[in-house]
This record gives C-alpha cells, sequence and structure tokens, in this order.
C-alpha cells in the first residue's frame, strides 16, 4: 500500500492512537513495529473493538493488548519476503483466514502491506440493505410537519441521501427502503438510486410495522443490514460485515459505548447493610446504535404482517440460542431524534470523517 506509515506505530502509542491509525489507513489493520521498523504485531480492526467491548481503558498502550492476545493465543504476525510472487501471498492469506500480510525485507523490516481484496479484487457484497424511514419523526416538529425525517437536510444533502452513498461505498448494490411517513417524498428525490449507482426499491408500509417488522416485506433469502434512517455515521459498513463474518453470528447488534457522571455518592447495600459507597463515580455502558446485520436465519423468525421491534427479535434469537454479538461503533455517530441532536449535526458536518 502507497503511505505505510499511516499504519505503523510503537507499543508505547495508545490504543486510541491505534484506532486512528486503522482509520486512516483504511485497510483495516496498524503494524506495531519496534525502532528498526521491524514487525512486533498486527493489530487488525476486529481486534480493536474487541478491546472496546472488554473494557480496556483506550488510553493504555497497545502493549497492553498485545500482552492480552499472546495470553490467548491469538497473536501469530505472518508475514511474507517482499519479493514473494502474488500467487504465494494470496495462498497464505486464504490458509491462514487473514486479509492482510505485512511484507518484510531480508532484515525483517517492514516495506510493503499486500491486501487480499487488492490482489483478487473485492468479494461480491452478499449484502443488501435496508434503510428503515417510515418513522413520523414527531420529536423533531415542525421540522417534520411537511417532511420525513430521513430528507432533512445536514451538511447540504438529505440525511437519507448521504446515507444510500455510504452503503454504495460500502458494496452493497440493492438498497429497500422501508417508508410510511410521506414516503412519497423520498421516492420522488431518490428514485431508482440509478443517479447514485445502486438499485433502490421502496417498502411501503400501509400501517407501522416496526423497526424489524418492514423485514417481512423484503424478498428472496439472504443477510440484510439494517439501518435506521435517522442515523448519522462516519463507520465504514465493510468493518461490521468483517466482524460480523469473523464471527459467524446469527445476528450483529453495532453498539455505542454511553456514559455519564452520577452527582452523588452511590451506596451498595446487602439487606439493611451497607456494603460499600463509590463518590460520584463514572457510569459507562453500550447502548444500541440503530445498525444491524441480520441473517437469513434470523429474518425467517420476523411474522409476516405484523408490528414488530428490533429488541423482540434479539430476545427472541438469544432465547433460541442463535448467535447475537455486539460490534462497538468509535467512529463518528449520532442519532438525530430530536432538535438538539439536529442542530449539533449542522456543527459537526465539517468533520464527520474524524473517529470520535
Amino acid at each position: 500500500m502507497r503511505d505505510l506509515e499511516k499504519i505503523l506505530l510503537n507499543e508505547e502509542s495508545s490504543l486510541r492512537t491505534a484506532m486512528l491509525y486503522i482509520d486512516r489507513g483504511a485497510k483495516g489493520i496498524a503494524l506495531v513495529v519496534d525502532e528498526q521498523r521491524r514487525l512486533i504485531a498486527t493489530l487488525t480492526d476486529g481486534d480493536l473493538r474487541r478491546a472496546v467491548l472488554a473494557g480496556l481503558n483506550l488510553d493504555l498502550p497497545v502493549a497492553t493488548l498485545i500482552e492480552r492476545l499472546r495470553s490467548l493465543g491469538k497473536l501469530r504476525p505472518v508475514t511474507l519476503p517482499i519479493a514473494s510472487p502474488r500467487e504465494v501471498i494470496i495462498r497464505a492469506m486464504k490458509a491462514e483466514s487473514i486479509r492482510q500480510v505485512p511484507l518484510v525485507d531480508e532484515r525483517g523490516q517492514v516495506c510493503e502491506l499486500a491486501v487480499l481484496d487488492e490482489l483478487v479484487g473485492e468479494p461480491k457484497n452478499p449484502f443488501q440493505a435496508v434503510v428503515m424511514a417510515g418513522g413520523y419523526g414527531e420529536r423533531l416538529m415542525p421540522l417534520t410537519a411537511d417532511t420525513p425525517k430521513p430528507m432533512l437536510h445536514v451538511g447540504g444533502q438529505p440525511l437519507i441521501q448521504r446515507l444510500v452513498q455510504q452503503l454504495k461505498q460500502a458494496g452493497i448494490s440493492k438498497v429497500n427502503i422501508s417508508t410510511h411517513y410521506k414516503g412519497e417524498k423520498i421516492s420522488a428525490h431518490l428514485g431508482n438510486g440509478e443517479e447514485f449507482g445502486v438499485d433502490l426499491a421502496y417498502l411501503a408500509e400501509g400501517q407501522p410495522l416496526g423497526t424489524a417488522g418492514g423485514l417481512s416485506l423484503v424478498s428472496g433469502d439472504h443477510p440484510l443490514l439494517v439501518v435506521n434512517g435517522d442515523i448519522l455515521t462516519a463507520l465504514d459498513f465493510r468493518s461490521l460485515f468483517n466482524f460480523h463474518s469473523e464471527h459467524g453470528a446469527d445476528m450483529t447488534v453495532a453498539v455505542r459505548e454511553y456514559a455519564f457522571d452520577v452527582p452523588y455518592g452511590v451506596v451498595e447495600t446487602n439487606g439493611v447493610n451497607v456494603t460499600g459507597i463509590t463518590e460520584k463515580p463514572r457510569v459507562k455502558f453500550f447502548v444500541n446504535a440503530g445498525i444491524y446485520l441480520v441473517s437469513p436465519a434470523a429474518r425467517r423468525l420476523i411474522p409476516p404482517g405484523q408490528r414488530f421491534d428490533m429488541p423482540q427479535l434479539i430476545d427472541l434469537m438469544v432465547k433460541n440460542s442463535a448467535l447475537v454479538i455486539s460490534f462497538p461503533v468509535w467512529e463518528y455517530w449520532l442519532d438525530i431524534g430530536r432538535p438538539e441532536d439536529y442542530e449539533r449535526a449542522q456543527q459537526d458536518a465539517p468533520c464527520w470523517g474524524v473517529a470520535r
């Protein structure tokens, strides 16, 4: 790859820095090297997202994560000589089930990064997308009195247009848009999708079917990327696809870390006994980010023609022992549900590409 320096860092760099390097390199990986540029470890997008889910402090050095991966037996950096033939590189990647391989010289110094998709071409994306765009947007009144929420302009274009363009960039060619409230304004603007390089279909809900019920209107038996139409994010959906496939999941739920400071001392009790007290703690947890990958098996659990929401589908899958996993979104993300969110989106428009 060009600009290899974009993804090279040392063991003292923070996990947060590693995230930024992965984002700016756009290859799904960062390379940890020593002072002589010899490879110490590779950190993939998935490695960093699993670290987030494990609660690792992002200000810790990457050496902490390297040691953690080593203790779990998951640190196996693969390298090949810089002069390796293309066929040898491809064969090694497929044998190791990896998408990137650092190429090194006779001194072990990293000279290049081979990326599978660049060698063989990006595989055909098996996913179709569904954009949920049928809500009333009541909390955004009067802005949504005559305009459906996904058609509100942010950064000079409708929210839903930006989302369709992102889906196209992620390799998705078929996009279904679930509509209800003033859906004709969405279809009049986007048309059949030809202008945006995608095939658009509209799922007109005669009555609101909830955040999952509309999926029963999609024909075919294939996995679906489902995105709420009022989400503004810099997430590259390909990272989500790779994470989902890597874990062999039945459903992947994108999550966002949410934290707040409790302004009081929190008292822990056991019956009448006080067992501890924490002064003004900061509480962190993950919230639903409104982005999902849904397998065909999961789709078959959705009752046709009925209101059915994503939390119901997730609960049903968990009860059926399906594999439902979480995918942390560290990139810019904003749910535009309230007037103050819409105002913030306008202010943030210049820095949407910056990870948060």
